[in-house]
């Protein structure tokens, strides 16, 4: 379950490291993966963010891969290969961001 649904990319972008790495690591549950997306913000738009996360994710290790998948262990996984764990982590990316402007604070 993501923390941080709907908040949108320029929010997504201005917030601190900590916490974007925070919101990163529920989409895929690798902290080398989430610091290294943090750490290229700003994006300028949703497909920016997605291909340096395609990127990133085909940098990571094989038990790197491995303790992602752990974050998976609820969902239907075909196989453990990073074109699976991308498209799981597109889809929690595309959650956590939600609309092009995100939901509104309350």
């Amino acid at each position: 379950m993501l923390m941080h649904r709907g908040i949108g990319l320029d929010r997504f972008n201005e917030l601190p490291r900590g916490r974007a790495v925070h919101a990163l690591y529920g989409c895929c549950c690798n902290v080398t993966w989430a610091e290294c997306l943090a750490d290229a913000r700003p994006f300028t738009d949703r497909a920016a963010l997605l291909a340096t996360a395609d990127v990133e994710l085909l940098a990571l290790s094989q038990s790197d891969l491995e303790r992602a998948f752990d974050g998976l262990a609820h969902e239907r996984v075909r196989e453990h290969g990073c074109a699976e764990l991308a498209r799981h982590t597109r889809a929690r990316i595309d959650e956590m961001l939600g609309p092009a402007e995100g939901y509104p604070d309350y």
